[in-house]
């Protein structure tokens, strides 16, 4: 659970919460004692403010009103008992704790319908996910996989980042990219890409033909930019992996991304194309065509895929985020735990605020006794 979500924890009745609100009632019962044994010049009253300012944190308008009337009881009873109700000294202090508390419990009532609008929005966003972005299988043919999408803003679930996995006969392929842009134009042109992918991944092309549609498909989106400045503008940087299950051995298409790594013995090794494909949508527009790639991938080896989110990362003095040399620290062979670790480095070295949204997917080969149905 986030930190958002232990928030959201403490503000539901029972547990925690109950116990937070112990402490604005210990706060009014020892300004009142304080107050009553205090000498005549002292009046302690206006520390009272404090116990609904204070619930209005954590709780709800409800608590926060509650708590803001025993406070005005309190001073009722504090003024009663050293002189009298209708002190001016006491009257100005009650009259301003009601206005006080009346405003906090305000701010705690229109605090809480924004919660309650961004868990809306994030239930929203949580569904989009699901259909758009669908989780990668834990088991593909002899390899094993972990996935992760991380947003770089708190109400979003998914942006422009993308992966996607599909079964080719008896080979696995991949994509992991990248959408230009931000917003709901970045979202829809991740659904376009994907949704190619989706459904050409499985014909038992090659990799160049498959890398070569989605060109095609982004490239002729009707809903993208007709202006052939703006089009420059509109691309998606992809790798696109064709992994076989009886060779180890990988073939990739890099379309303008950052080059995957392979993990194993300690080391990292990038997989950097000699000729680089055009990002997606642009290839119409380069000199170049579509130059695929082979590696060697064993068994027990690992393959991170990852977007620029990663590696672009920051911390507070402007250092991008070195991912080739936290790698060799972390365990290899075991997909999700080096996810896991990888996202929490990375949020340590950004300070838990990302500049760009980041996808990763990491690749284990497993031996052929351990392959599963394909």
């Amino acid at each position: 659970m986030d930190i958002r979500g232990r928030a959201e924890a403490l503000r539901r009745p029972g547990g925690a919460g109950r116990a937070l609100v112990l402490i604005p009632l210990a706060l009014i019962v020892l300004v009142c004692i304080g107050d009553v044994l205090a000498p005549p010049e002292v009046h302690l009253g206006p520390f009272l403010v404090a116990a609904p300012a204070v619930t209005a944190s954590f709780a709800g308008p409800r608590t926060t009103g509650l708590v803001g009337a025993l406070a005005v009881l309190a001073q009722i009873v504090v003024a009663a008992s050293r002189t009298t109700v209708l002190d001016l000294n006491h009257t100005v202090q009650t009259t301003a704790l009601v206005l006080i508390s009346a405003l906090v419990t305000l701010f705690a009532y229109l605090r809480e319908q924004h919660e309650q609008e961004m868990t809306r929005l994030r239930s929203v966003a949580e569904a989009a996910q699901q259909v758009v972005l669908r989780p990668i299988p834990h088991r593909l043919g002899p390899l094993r996989i972990a996935s992760v999408y991380v947003a770089a803003e708190a109400e979003a679930q998914i942006g422009g980042d993308l992966y996607a996995a599909a079964r080719s006969g008896p080979a696995t392929r991949f994509i992991v990219g990248d959408v230009r842009g931000k917003g709901l134009g970045a979202i829809g042109d991740a659904a376009l890409v994907l949704g190619a992918f989706r459904a050409a991944a499985h014909r038992r092309v090659e990799l160049t033909t498959l890398v070569d549609f989605l060109d095609g498909t982004v490239a002729a989106d009707p809903d993208g930019p007709d202006d052939l400045s703006d089009r420059q503008e509109s691309f998606t940087t992809a790798v696109v992996l064709d992994i076989p299950d009886r060779r180890p051995v990988l073939h990739l298409v890099d379309c303008g991304h950052p080059p995957p790594l392979l993990l194993g013995d300690g080391r990292v090794v990038p997989l950097e194309a000699r000729e680089p494909a055009p990002p997606l949508g642009l290839a119409a527009l380069a000199e170049r065509g579509l130059g695929g790639a082979s590696f060697d991938f064993p068994v027990g080896g690992t393959v991170l895929l990852y977007t620029d989110g990663v590696i672009e990362a920051r911390n507070a003095v402007g250092e991008f985020y070195p991912l080739t040399e936290r790698l060799p620290a972390w365990p290899a062979h075991d997909p999700e735990e080096l996810l896991r670790l990888l996202c929490q480095d990375l949020a340590r070295h950004t300070g838990g605020r990302l500049g760009d949204d980041a996808a990763m997917v990491a690749i284990v080969r497993l031996p052929e006794t351990g392959l599963g149905p394909s």
